[in-house]
């Protein structure tokens, strides 16, 4: 009897902080629109498109630790791969989307199959006035926990060099 009495504690628990939180189920697919429409911008080379989902005050971290970019600077990191009609194709496995209490920031968190396999994607949106604008995201390579030390000894020559760089700065 305790344990039916506990378990339906539990689902009640739950199925109370569902319902608070189910005001969000409709935005999250315009959200799901938003980021695949983005990134389907970059498969396709549509510079506009891309960028104008990205706030003016926007920030991109890419995978290298010096990637840590403007909108502006990221565009002129950006270009060339668009110019030459193919930038990056990234297609979604997973994505989770977490909204505040007045739905005008969200968060969320995604799995990427990419050329450089699979990929963490995690970002901040904000809602405006002209729509849903990415304000922070960013973009980075996952690592086996069983493959550590192979990648770590990989780059190692490299980011001993860029930490000494870092740490005087």
């Amino acid at each position: 009897m305790r344990s039916i009495v506990f378990l339906s504690s539990i689902l009640l628990l739950f199925g109370c902080k569902s319902k608070s939180i189910s005001y969000s189920f409709i935005g999250k697919d315009e959200l799901h629109i938003f980021l695949n429409n983005w990134h389907q911008s970059a498969a396709e080379a549509h510079f506009d498109g891309y960028f104008n989902a990205i706030a003016d005050d926007g920030i991109f971290i890419g995978t290298d630790a010096k990637e840590n970019w403007s909108k502006e600077q990221f565009k002129v990191f950006a270009k060339p791969y668009f110019d030459r009609g193919k930038a990056w194709n990234f297609k979604v496995i997973q994505r989770n989307i977490y909204f505040s209490k007045d739905q005008k920031i969200v968060w969320f968190d995604e799995l990427l199959t990419t050329q450089m396999k699979i990929c963490r994607g995690s970002g901040v949106i904000q809602k405006t006035k002209d729509g849903w604008k990415i304000k922070h995201y960013v973009l980075s390579m996952t690592v086996p926990n069983e493959n550590v030390d192979e990648v770590v000894k990989v780059k190692a020559k490299l980011e001993d060099i860029l930490l000494e760089e870092l740490v005087k700065n």
